[in-house]
C-alpha cells in the first residue's frame, strides 16, 4: 500500500467512507466465554496428529524397548518418571497452543456505526484489513490459515494448527523446549543402551527380537535428532524474538519499530506472566500478562498515531 501525506488528506482520515465500512457486515453474535478455539485446517491437523504419534511412538521404545526390559530397576524408574514428565507437558504445550486463542482481532468490525463510535481526532489513523474487514490494531497481522488478523503474530505453525500469537507464545516456546529435552533425553537413553546391547547378549537386553530392537532404536535416533534439532532453533528464534520484542514477521518485513522499547526481563514477562514463579514452566500456569482493555481493537485504534506522526489510511 502506497502511504498518504498525512497533512493532506488529515480530515479524510477521521470519515468512516474512506474506510468503505459498508463493505463490512456486522460482526456475529460472540460465542459464549470459554468456546474452545480450533483451526479446521486438513494440513495442519495431520501435523498435529503426526506430532502426537511421534510422542507417542518415542514412549513405546522408550518403556517397552528400553526400561521394562531393563534389570536395572533404579535406572529405569528414575528415567521413566523424567521421561514420562516431559512427554507430559510438552503434550499439553501442544494442546495448550493449538486450542488457545493467539490473538484474534473481531472479525467484521469495521462497520460505520463501529468507526463513529471510535471518535477520532485529527491524525489520529486507523487501518482496515481487507480480507476480514476489522479494524486492525497495531501489530497485528493476517493469517490466511486462520482467515483472521493476529494480534502481534509470529507466524502460523503447522505443527500446532495455529498462529503463534499474543495469548499463545507461552504455550508455543514450551511446545518446543519439552520436545527438545524429550528429544534429548531418549538419545541419551538410546546411546546407553546401545553400549549396554553391545556388551551383553542381544537377547537379553530387549523383549524383542535383536533386528527389531535395532530397527525401532535407529528410528528412535533419528527423529530424536532431527527434532533435537528442529526445536532446539525454534525456541531460540522465539526466546530471541521475545527479549527483542519484534516478532518473526516483523523481522522479516523490517517493520519499522513504532513502539516502546522495554528490557529484556520485561519483554519476558508480559509473554510468561507476572511476576516470575514456577508458573513459567508450566502449561496450566494462564500468564497475567496485564491487559488494561479486552477490547483490543478499540484501544489500539484509539491510540494510534499524533498529529505529526501519522502514517497513512484505508486498508492494509
Amino acid at each position: 500500500m502506497m502511504l498518504i501525506p498525512t497533512h493532506h488528506f488529515r480530515d479524510i482520515e477521521r470519515k468512516p467512507e474512506y474506510l468503505q465500512p459498508e463493505k463490512c457486515v456486522p460482526p456475529p453474535y460472540p460465542g459464549p466465554v470459554g468456546t474452545m478455539w480450533f483451526i479446521r485446517d486438513g494440513c495442519g491437523i495431520a501435523c498435529a496428529i503426526v506430532t502426537w504419534f511421534l510422542v507417542l511412538y518415542a514412549e513405546f521404545v522408550v518403556l517397552f524397548v528400553m526400561l521394562i526390559p531393563s534389570r536395572d530397576y533404579v535406572y529405569s524408574i528414575i528415567n521413566g518418571i523424567v521421561f514420562n514428565l516431559l512427554a507430559f507437558l510438552a503434550l499439553a504445550s501442544h494442546c495448550r497452543a493449538m486450542l488457545t486463542d493467539p490473538g484474534a482481532v473481531p472479525k467484521g468490525n469495521a462497520t460505520k456505526e463501529f468507526i463513529e463510535s471510535l471518535q477520532l481526532k485529527p491524525g489520529q489513523v486507523v487501518y482496515k484489513c481487507p480480507k476480514c474487514c476489522s479494524i486492525k490494531p497495531d501489530r497485528a497481522h493476517h493469517c490466511s490459515v486462520c482467515k483472521r488478523c493476529i494480534r502481534k503474530m509470529d507466524h502460523h505453525c503447522p505443527w500446532v494448527n495455529n498462529c503463534v500469537g499474543e495469548n499463545n507464545q507461552k504455550y508455543f516456546v514450551l511446545f518446543t523446549m519439552y520436545i527438545a529435552l524429550i528429544s534429548l533425553h531418549a538419545l541419551i537413553m538410546v546411546g546407553f543402551h546401545f553400549l549396554h546391547c553391545f556388551e551383553e547378549d542381544w537377547t537379553k537386553c530387549s523383549s524383542f527380537s535383536p533386528p527389531t530392537t535395532v530397527i525401532l532404536l535407529i528410528l528412535l535416533c533419528f527423529e530424536g535428532l532431527l527434532f533435537l534439532i528442529f526445536t532446539s532453533v525454534m525456541f531460540g528464534t522465539q526466546v530471541h524474538s521475545i527479549c527483542t520484542d519484534e516478532t518473526g514477521i516483523e523481522q522479516l518485513k523490517k517493520e519499522e519499530r513504532r513502539w516502546a522499547k522495554k528490557t529484556k526481563w520485561m519483554n519476558m514477562k508480559a509473554v510468561f506472566g507476572h511476576p516470575f514463579s514456577l508458573g513459567w514452566a508450566s502449561p496450566f500456569a494462564t500468564p497475567d500478562q496485564g491487559k488494561a482493555d479486552p477490547y483490543q481493537a478499540s484501544s489500539a485504534s484509539n491510540e494510534r498515531t499524533s498529529p505529526g506522526s501519522a502514517r497513512g489510511a484505508g486498508s492494509q
